[in-house]
Protein backbone atom coordinates (compact mmCIF):
# COMPACT_ATOMS: atom_id res chain seq x y z
CA UNK A 1 0.00 0.00 0.00
CA UNK A 2 2.72 2.22 0.73
CA UNK A 3 4.92 2.02 -2.55
CA UNK A 4 1.09 2.57 -4.67
CA UNK A 5 0.80 5.80 -2.10
CA UNK A 6 4.78 7.05 -3.19
CA UNK A 7 4.08 6.16 -6.95
CA UNK A 8 0.73 8.10 -6.69
CA UNK A 9 2.60 11.03 -5.15
CA UNK A 10 5.56 10.89 -7.40
CA UNK A 11 2.89 10.84 -10.55
CA UNK A 12 0.83 13.69 -8.80
CA UNK A 13 4.26 15.78 -8.07
CA UNK A 14 5.64 15.03 -12.01
CA UNK A 15 2.59 16.13 -13.08
CA UNK A 16 2.38 19.60 -11.46
CA UNK A 17 5.64 20.11 -11.93
CA UNK A 18 5.17 20.06 -15.98
CA UNK A 19 1.96 21.94 -16.16
CA UNK A 20 4.02 24.91 -13.54
CA UNK A 21 6.48 24.50 -16.90
CA UNK A 22 4.55 24.87 -19.24
CA UNK A 23 1.77 26.81 -18.07
CA UNK A 24 2.59 29.97 -20.17
CA UNK A 25 4.13 28.14 -23.45
CA UNK A 26 2.73 28.40 -26.76
CA UNK A 27 3.40 24.60 -27.89
CA UNK A 28 3.72 25.63 -31.67
CA UNK A 29 6.35 28.57 -30.65
CA UNK A 30 8.63 25.66 -28.97
CA UNK A 31 8.89 23.67 -31.62
CA UNK A 32 9.93 26.14 -33.71
CA UNK A 33 12.41 27.29 -31.47
CA UNK A 34 13.53 23.76 -31.31
CA UNK A 35 13.65 23.50 -35.46
CA UNK A 36 15.29 26.26 -35.75
CA UNK A 37 18.10 25.87 -32.88
CA UNK A 38 21.45 25.22 -33.75
CA UNK A 39 22.13 21.64 -34.11
CA UNK A 40 26.00 21.71 -34.75
CA UNK A 41 26.29 23.54 -30.82
CA UNK A 42 24.00 20.55 -29.38
CA UNK A 43 26.03 18.05 -31.14
CA UNK A 44 29.19 19.56 -29.01
CA UNK A 45 27.50 19.70 -26.00
CA UNK A 46 26.58 16.39 -26.71
CA UNK A 47 30.22 15.50 -26.55
CA UNK A 48 30.78 17.48 -23.73
CA UNK A 49 27.98 16.40 -21.48
CA UNK A 50 29.18 12.55 -22.51
CA UNK A 51 32.84 13.14 -21.15
CA UNK A 52 31.58 13.81 -17.72
CA UNK A 53 30.51 10.05 -17.05
CA UNK A 54 34.37 9.16 -18.33
CA UNK A 55 35.43 12.13 -15.66
CA UNK A 56 33.12 10.91 -13.22
CA UNK A 57 34.33 6.88 -13.32
CA UNK A 58 38.21 8.35 -13.34
CA UNK A 59 37.02 10.14 -10.08
CA UNK A 60 35.34 7.12 -8.32
CA UNK A 61 38.16 5.19 -9.17
CA UNK A 62 40.28 7.65 -6.75
CA UNK A 63 37.98 7.59 -3.94
CA UNK A 64 37.65 3.99 -3.85
CA UNK A 65 41.21 3.49 -3.98
CA UNK A 66 41.88 2.48 -0.10
CA UNK A 67 39.34 0.44 -0.04
CA UNK A 68 40.53 -2.05 -2.83
CA UNK A 69 41.77 -1.79 -6.82
CA UNK A 70 39.25 -1.30 -9.59
CA UNK A 71 39.16 -1.18 -13.02
CA UNK A 72 38.25 2.03 -15.34
CA UNK A 73 36.30 0.32 -17.52
CA UNK A 74 34.04 -1.88 -14.18
CA UNK A 75 33.51 2.02 -12.87
CA UNK A 76 32.98 3.43 -15.71
CA UNK A 77 29.53 0.42 -16.67
CA UNK A 78 28.73 0.79 -13.13
CA UNK A 79 28.66 4.38 -13.41
CA UNK A 80 26.52 4.81 -16.74
CA UNK A 81 24.17 1.92 -15.53
CA UNK A 82 23.44 4.04 -12.30
CA UNK A 83 22.70 7.45 -14.29
CA UNK A 84 20.53 5.65 -16.64
CA UNK A 85 18.37 3.71 -13.29
CA UNK A 86 18.10 7.22 -12.09
CA UNK A 87 17.09 9.15 -15.64
CA UNK A 88 14.54 6.12 -15.83
CA UNK A 89 13.27 5.64 -12.09
CA UNK A 90 12.31 8.15 -9.23
CA UNK A 91 14.59 9.17 -6.22
CA UNK A 92 17.88 8.88 -7.80
CA UNK A 93 17.60 4.57 -7.82
CA UNK A 94 20.84 4.57 -9.39
CA UNK A 95 22.70 6.07 -6.15
CA UNK A 96 22.36 3.04 -4.58
CA UNK A 97 22.37 0.51 -7.56
CA UNK A 98 25.94 1.70 -9.21
CA UNK A 99 27.78 0.75 -5.70
CA UNK A 100 26.42 -2.38 -5.49
CA UNK A 101 27.13 -3.65 -8.66
CA UNK A 102 30.44 -2.03 -8.72
CA UNK A 103 31.44 -4.09 -5.06
CA UNK A 104 29.61 -7.08 -6.58
CA UNK A 105 31.98 -7.00 -9.78
CA UNK A 106 35.01 -6.01 -8.10
CA UNK A 107 35.12 -8.00 -4.62
CA UNK A 108 34.60 -4.77 -2.38
CA UNK A 109 32.51 -4.19 0.21
CA UNK A 110 29.06 -2.33 -0.68
CA UNK A 111 28.70 -0.56 2.55
CA UNK A 112 32.17 1.14 2.15
CA UNK A 113 31.21 1.53 -1.98
CA UNK A 114 28.06 3.14 -1.29
CA UNK A 115 29.88 5.50 1.30
CA UNK A 116 31.73 6.44 -1.72
CA UNK A 117 29.06 8.13 -3.27
CA UNK A 118 28.01 10.31 -0.25
CA UNK A 119 31.39 11.60 -0.44
CA UNK A 120 30.94 12.33 -4.39
CA UNK A 121 27.71 14.02 -4.02
CA UNK A 122 29.77 16.31 -0.88
CA UNK A 123 32.95 16.85 -3.62
CA UNK A 124 29.53 18.29 -6.56
CA UNK A 125 28.29 19.99 -3.75
CA UNK A 126 31.35 21.83 -2.79
CA UNK A 127 32.93 22.15 -6.78
CA UNK A 128 29.26 23.87 -7.70
CA UNK A 129 29.41 26.37 -4.20
CA UNK A 130 32.94 27.30 -5.62
CA UNK A 131 32.09 28.13 -9.01
CA UNK A 132 28.85 29.80 -7.89
CA UNK A 133 31.21 31.74 -5.70
CA UNK A 134 33.37 32.22 -8.27
CA UNK A 135 31.14 34.01 -10.63
CA UNK A 136 29.37 36.05 -7.71
CA UNK A 137 32.88 37.21 -6.43
CA UNK A 138 34.77 37.91 -9.27
CA UNK A 139 32.70 38.37 -11.93
CA UNK A 140 29.59 41.29 -12.65
CA UNK A 141 26.45 40.25 -11.66
CA UNK A 142 24.97 42.59 -13.76
CA UNK A 143 22.28 40.38 -14.51
CA UNK A 144 20.68 40.74 -10.68
CA UNK A 145 19.05 43.96 -12.73
CA UNK A 146 16.77 41.60 -14.07
CA UNK A 147 14.78 39.98 -11.58
CA UNK A 148 16.67 41.28 -8.01
CA UNK A 149 14.34 38.88 -5.93
CA UNK A 150 15.50 35.52 -7.45
CA UNK A 151 19.39 37.47 -7.88
CA UNK A 152 19.19 37.46 -3.85
CA UNK A 153 17.28 34.47 -3.74
CA UNK A 154 20.27 32.33 -5.50
CA UNK A 155 22.90 34.22 -3.53
CA UNK A 156 21.03 33.40 -0.32
CA UNK A 157 21.26 29.98 -1.16
CA UNK A 158 24.84 29.67 -1.88
CA UNK A 159 25.81 31.17 1.21
CA UNK A 160 23.41 28.35 3.22
CA UNK A 161 24.87 25.83 0.58
CA UNK A 162 28.37 26.93 1.50
CA UNK A 163 27.74 26.52 4.87
CA UNK A 164 26.36 23.35 4.51
CA UNK A 165 29.25 21.84 2.39
CA UNK A 166 32.11 23.31 4.95
CA UNK A 167 30.04 22.01 8.22
CA UNK A 168 29.23 18.31 6.07
CA UNK A 169 33.44 18.37 5.33
CA UNK A 170 34.35 18.78 8.69
CA UNK A 171 32.15 15.98 9.90
CA UNK A 172 33.38 13.62 7.63
CA UNK A 173 37.13 14.40 8.07
CA UNK A 174 36.09 13.81 11.89
CA UNK A 175 34.18 10.17 10.95
CA UNK A 176 37.17 9.18 8.87
CA UNK A 177 39.43 9.63 11.32
CA UNK A 178 38.21 7.29 14.27
CA UNK A 179 35.64 5.19 12.28
CA UNK A 180 35.83 2.65 15.32
CA UNK A 181 34.39 5.26 17.27
CA UNK A 182 31.20 5.29 15.70
CA UNK A 183 30.77 1.81 15.43
CA UNK A 184 31.02 1.85 19.22
CA UNK A 185 28.43 4.79 19.61
CA UNK A 186 26.35 2.29 17.54
CA UNK A 187 26.82 -0.62 19.35
CA UNK A 188 24.62 1.24 22.65
CA UNK A 189 22.04 0.53 20.29
CA UNK A 190 21.69 -3.26 22.38
CA UNK A 191 19.66 -1.31 24.34
CA UNK A 192 16.69 -1.12 22.15
CA UNK A 193 17.69 -3.75 19.89
CA UNK A 194 18.20 -7.44 20.18
CA UNK A 195 22.49 -7.78 20.92
CA UNK A 196 23.04 -9.53 17.11
CA UNK A 197 21.43 -6.60 15.61
CA UNK A 198 23.47 -4.43 16.99
CA UNK A 199 26.60 -5.86 16.62
CA UNK A 200 25.36 -6.04 12.74
CA UNK A 201 24.66 -2.70 13.15
CA UNK A 202 27.67 -1.89 14.56
CA UNK A 203 29.77 -3.51 11.75
CA UNK A 204 27.83 -2.10 9.34
CA UNK A 205 28.69 1.28 10.54
CA UNK A 206 32.33 0.78 10.62
CA UNK A 207 32.47 -0.43 7.05
CA UNK A 208 30.27 2.59 5.98
CA UNK A 209 32.36 5.11 7.61
CA UNK A 210 35.56 3.22 5.90
CA UNK A 211 34.36 4.13 2.39
CA UNK A 212 35.76 7.17 3.66
CA UNK A 213 39.48 6.41 3.99
CA UNK A 214 40.36 8.75 0.95
CA UNK A 215 39.75 11.74 3.28
CA UNK A 216 43.28 10.16 5.31
CA UNK A 217 45.03 9.89 1.99
CA UNK A 218 45.55 13.44 0.79
CA UNK A 219 47.21 12.47 -3.00
CA UNK A 220 43.82 10.17 -3.97
CA UNK A 221 41.35 13.03 -2.30
CA UNK A 222 43.56 15.95 -4.39
CA UNK A 223 43.06 14.04 -7.43
CA UNK A 224 39.38 13.48 -7.10
CA UNK A 225 38.72 17.26 -6.04
CA UNK A 226 40.96 18.05 -9.10
CA UNK A 227 38.52 15.99 -11.73
CA UNK A 228 35.91 17.36 -10.29
CA UNK A 229 36.40 20.94 -11.36
CA UNK A 230 36.99 20.09 -15.10
CA UNK A 231 34.00 17.82 -14.60
CA UNK A 232 31.61 20.91 -13.38
CA UNK A 233 33.00 22.98 -16.07
CA UNK A 234 31.93 20.16 -19.00
CA UNK A 235 28.51 20.53 -17.49
CA UNK A 236 28.04 24.13 -17.64
CA UNK A 237 29.71 24.15 -20.97
CA UNK A 238 27.07 21.77 -22.00
CA UNK A 239 24.31 23.98 -20.86
CA UNK A 240 26.18 27.11 -22.36
CA UNK A 241 26.17 25.85 -25.53
CA UNK A 242 22.67 24.44 -26.01
CA UNK A 243 21.83 27.87 -24.79
CA UNK A 244 23.53 29.34 -27.32
CA UNK A 245 21.76 27.05 -29.66
CA UNK A 246 18.32 28.58 -28.29
CA UNK A 247 19.96 32.43 -29.04
CA UNK A 248 20.39 32.84 -25.46
CA UNK A 249 23.42 34.57 -25.21
CA UNK A 250 25.84 34.95 -22.05
CA UNK A 251 28.95 35.02 -20.92
CA UNK A 252 30.60 31.27 -20.20
CA UNK A 253 30.93 32.06 -16.45
CA UNK A 254 27.04 33.03 -15.82
CA UNK A 255 26.61 29.38 -16.57
CA UNK A 256 27.60 28.50 -12.88
CA UNK A 257 24.31 30.45 -11.74
CA UNK A 258 22.10 28.31 -14.23
CA UNK A 259 24.39 25.13 -12.85
CA UNK A 260 23.53 25.70 -8.82
CA UNK A 261 19.95 26.07 -10.26
CA UNK A 262 19.55 23.15 -11.93
CA UNK A 263 21.32 21.30 -8.95
CA UNK A 264 18.26 22.53 -7.37
CA UNK A 265 15.87 21.53 -9.91
CA UNK A 266 16.84 17.86 -10.16
CA UNK A 267 16.84 17.09 -6.55
CA UNK A 268 12.83 17.00 -6.69
CA UNK A 269 12.54 13.29 -6.47
CA UNK A 270 10.76 12.61 -9.73
CA UNK A 271 11.71 10.22 -12.58
CA UNK A 272 14.71 11.56 -14.65
CA UNK A 273 13.85 14.73 -12.87
CA UNK A 274 11.25 15.73 -14.96
CA UNK A 275 9.57 18.77 -14.00
CA UNK A 276 11.84 20.34 -11.84
CA UNK A 277 14.85 19.96 -14.22
CA UNK A 278 13.04 22.36 -16.65
CA UNK A 279 10.81 24.75 -14.51
CA UNK A 280 14.98 25.30 -12.83
CA UNK A 281 16.19 26.21 -16.12
CA UNK A 282 13.04 28.13 -17.34
CA UNK A 283 13.26 30.09 -14.50
CA UNK A 284 17.29 30.84 -14.39
CA UNK A 285 17.09 31.50 -18.99
CA UNK A 286 14.35 34.00 -18.04
CA UNK A 287 15.21 35.33 -15.40
CA UNK A 288 18.83 35.87 -15.60
CA UNK A 289 19.59 36.11 -19.13
CA UNK A 290 16.32 37.77 -20.41
CA UNK A 291 15.27 35.14 -22.49
CA UNK A 292 11.43 34.75 -23.53
CA UNK A 293 9.62 32.00 -21.77
CA UNK A 294 8.99 29.83 -25.35
CA UNK A 295 12.31 30.15 -25.96
CA UNK A 296 13.62 28.87 -22.63
CA UNK A 297 10.88 25.87 -22.52
CA UNK A 298 12.50 24.65 -25.89
CA UNK A 299 15.89 25.24 -24.75
CA UNK A 300 15.17 23.74 -21.02
CA UNK A 301 13.29 19.93 -23.27
CA UNK A 302 16.30 20.06 -25.24
CA UNK A 303 19.45 19.87 -22.55
CA UNK A 304 16.77 17.96 -20.39
CA UNK A 305 16.82 15.32 -23.37
CA UNK A 306 20.77 15.82 -24.18
CA UNK A 307 21.13 15.33 -20.18
CA UNK A 308 19.35 12.09 -19.48
CA UNK A 309 18.46 10.40 -22.67
CA UNK A 310 21.38 9.25 -23.88
CA UNK A 311 23.06 7.86 -20.70
CA UNK A 312 19.33 6.16 -20.61
CA UNK A 313 20.02 4.73 -23.49
CA UNK A 314 24.06 3.46 -23.24
CA UNK A 315 23.44 1.96 -19.42
CA UNK A 316 20.53 0.08 -20.76
CA UNK A 317 22.69 -1.58 -23.23
CA UNK A 318 24.99 -2.12 -20.75
CA UNK A 319 22.27 -3.81 -18.30
CA UNK A 320 21.68 -6.59 -21.21
CA UNK A 321 25.49 -7.00 -21.86
CA UNK A 322 25.41 -7.40 -17.59
CA UNK A 323 22.37 -9.84 -17.83
CA UNK A 324 20.70 -7.10 -15.86
CA UNK A 325 16.82 -6.03 -16.50
CA UNK A 326 14.45 -3.87 -15.27
CA UNK A 327 12.27 -6.32 -13.09
CA UNK A 328 15.92 -6.88 -10.96
CA UNK A 329 17.19 -3.59 -10.98
CA UNK A 330 13.79 -2.47 -9.10
CA UNK A 331 14.45 -5.42 -6.91
CA UNK A 332 17.78 -4.00 -6.16
CA UNK A 333 16.79 -0.43 -5.40
CA UNK A 334 13.14 -1.48 -3.72
CA UNK A 335 12.15 -0.69 -0.50
CA UNK A 336 14.81 -2.56 2.38
CA UNK A 337 13.68 -5.96 3.54
CA UNK A 338 14.79 -8.15 6.29
CA UNK A 339 17.37 -10.81 5.94
CA UNK A 340 18.40 -13.65 8.61
CA UNK A 341 21.49 -11.41 9.23
CA UNK A 342 20.30 -8.37 9.73
CA UNK A 343 18.42 -5.51 7.61
CA UNK A 344 20.29 -5.73 4.20
CA UNK A 345 19.79 -7.27 0.21
CA UNK A 346 18.13 -10.16 0.43
CA UNK A 347 20.22 -12.99 -0.96
CA UNK A 348 17.87 -13.30 -4.09
CA UNK A 349 18.80 -9.80 -5.03
CA UNK A 350 22.31 -10.34 -4.85
CA UNK A 351 22.22 -13.78 -6.61
CA UNK A 352 20.44 -11.26 -9.76
CA UNK A 353 22.98 -9.88 -10.07
CA UNK A 354 25.27 -11.65 -12.59
CA UNK A 355 29.53 -11.52 -12.17
CA UNK A 356 31.25 -9.00 -14.38
CA UNK A 357 32.54 -10.82 -17.46
CA UNK A 358 35.99 -9.55 -16.78
CA UNK A 359 36.32 -10.83 -13.42
CA UNK A 360 35.59 -13.98 -11.86
CA UNK A 361 32.92 -13.21 -10.10
CA UNK A 362 34.02 -12.24 -6.55
CA UNK A 363 30.94 -11.46 -4.32
CA UNK A 364 30.75 -8.46 -1.96
CA UNK A 365 29.37 -7.63 1.42
CA UNK A 366 26.03 -6.70 0.40
CA UNK A 367 24.77 -5.80 4.29
CA UNK A 368 23.62 -2.09 4.97
CA UNK A 369 23.33 -1.20 0.81
CA UNK A 370 19.35 -0.88 1.45
CA UNK A 371 19.14 0.11 4.64
CA UNK A 372 21.43 3.20 4.04
CA UNK A 373 19.31 3.85 0.32
CA UNK A 374 17.44 6.27 1.99
CA UNK A 375 19.84 8.86 2.31
CA UNK A 376 21.37 8.77 -0.59
CA UNK A 377 18.59 8.99 -2.24
CA UNK A 378 18.02 12.33 -1.04
CA UNK A 379 21.62 13.70 -1.48
CA UNK A 380 21.74 15.36 -5.07
CA UNK A 381 24.98 16.99 -5.19
CA UNK A 382 25.01 16.84 -9.17
CA UNK A 383 22.80 17.65 -12.07
CA UNK A 384 23.99 14.20 -13.96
Amino acid sequence: MRAHLRTAVIVLLTLGLVALFLRNANLGEVWAAILESRWDLIVIALVATSVTYLMRALRWQYLLAPIGSTRFSTAFRATVIGFSASALLPARAGEVLRPYLLARWEGLSATATLATILLERLLDLVTVVVLLASFLLLFDPGMAAMDPEVFAAVRLGGLVAAALAVGSLIAVFALAGHPERLGRWALRAERLLPPRGARALARAVERFIGGFAVIREPRSLLAAMAISFPLWGSIAIGIWLVSAAFHIVFPYPQSFVLVAMLVVGVSVPTPGAVGGFHEAYRIGATAFHGAQNDQAVAAAIVLHALSFLPVAVVGIVFMAQAGLDFRSVRRLTHEPEQTPEGTGVPATHAASVPPSPGRGGASADPSGVQTLSASVASDDGGVR
